[in-house]
């Protein structure tokens, strides 16, 4: 469908296709090159950590985060339902159980209380989601883990650049993943990544994304034989997308300010309407809007109308997230039925989330706010 207003439009200028371009011309390094390492360099700049890896997507980036953790059979992995399927499949690619806790209503991350609930014996890591690019309670939940000696995985692939009292997210844990699809703050089209600390999670991260080969040189460059090691996968992230990469995140704070900026003014514009409730960070969290979501009260009838009537006028919205324990594969592999997440069930009726991005006029913001206006009027 063309959209009046799509729920999102990435923002570009020369450098992304410069970047791309020199690459391509250059006739050689497509599949790895030096833009890979100066991408992972500048990553650990910005967010603080001493070891990035770039992965060929985010959901990769977390398998790989899981297996480099040392998490297999027989381990638990607490993880929200209210979020992409990916963040509770990753658990069962190493032959581990995800088990889902419960959110909390205000920035729609792991409730603390339900997790300390939910840890068993079995319990290895906790995973929570920042949505949207809001921190969730991430100073709450390390002091959790470090509790039960569980790890701390962050699953940060909307919330790059987001912080709490100017700590960005994806700094709190042992190995902590973005991504960078297509409608995240910066994107490759595909791709994601791991920050850590450890030394040795940095290096088995390098491992599993390359088929357990020890690369002491550019596999493509050299003649050398270089060993295989351990199993792994190719989950490696080409030269060209990673040239991408440095060009987007060197504009990675002008990206985040126009948001915000668009999310103020819609935040103003539908501050009037009664009927919805509108994002509502705290005061010491930095979010960056990768989402604009708001929630429609009533039932869920009245949010599947509204998200009907805005699509009738051009508009794109999308439902973020409708629960995993309800999908097919849930209901099936493990019997999940309905009411056991009473806060992610209910705000999963509510959600609707609105379009969002650099380039959104305020007549278009204007035009989504009347047309919302008119529906409940």
């Amino acid at each position: 469908m063309g959209w009046k207003i799509p729920l999102f439009k990435i923002y570009h200028d020369e450098r992304d296709s410069r970047n791309v371009t020199e690459v391509i011309r250059s006739g050689v390094n497509w599949a790895t090159g030096p833009n890979v390492q100066e991408f992972e360099r500048m990553l650990s700049d910005y967010t603080g950590m001493k070891y990035s890896v770039v992965f060929n997507s985010g959901t990769s980036a977390l398998h790989a985060a899981l297996v480099a953790c040392g998490i297999g059979e027989g381990d638990e992995v607490i993880v929200p339902s209210f979020t992409f399927i990916a963040t509770a499949n990753a658990p069962l690619f190493v032959g581990a159980t995800p088990v889902f806790a419960d959110i909390e209503v205000k920035h729609y991350g792991l409730d603390p209380g339900d997790v300390e609930r939910k840890v068993t014996s079995k319990t290895k890591a906790i995973m929570p989601v920042h949505y949207g690019g809001s921190p969730c309670l991430i100073t709450e939940l390390p002091i959790i883990a470090e509790r039960h000696n569980l790890m701390l995985i962050e699953d940060a692939a909307e919330s790059l650049g987001a912080s709490v009292d100017g700590k960005k997210v994806g700094s709190f844990g042992c190995a902590n993943m973005f991504s960078f699809c297509a409608p995240k703050v910066i994107t490759t089209g595909e791709g994601g990544a791991v920050a850590t600390n450890s030394r040795d999670i940095y290096e088995k991260l390098k491992l599993v994304r390359s088929h357990g080969r020890v690369e002491t040189q550019d596999y493509f460059s050299t003649s050398e034989y270089l060993e295989h090691v351990t199993l792994g996968f190719n989950f490696r992230m080409s030269n060209i997308t990673a040239a991408l990469g440095i060009a987007q995140l060197g504009k990675i704070d002008k990206i985040i300010q126009m948001r915000r900026e668009n999310a103020a003014y819609m935040t103003q514009k539908l501050a009037p309407i009664e009927q919805i409730t509108l994002p509502a960070p705290a005061d010491n969290f930095f979010h960056l809007y990768q989402m604009y979501t708001i929630r429609v009260k009533g039932p869920k009838q009245q949010r599947d109308a509204l998200m009907k009537h805005l699509g009738s006028n051009g508009i794109g919205t999308k439902v973020y997230f409708e629960p995993v324990h309800l999908t097919q594969f849930y209901r099936e592999k493990f019997g999940y039925k309905g009411g056991v997440l009473p806060v992610t069930e209910t705000l999963s009726q509510q959600v609707l989330t609105l379009p969002m991005y650099p380039t959104l006029t305020e007549d278009e913001m204007d035009y989504i706010a009347e047309v919302i206006r008119d529906f409940f009027s």
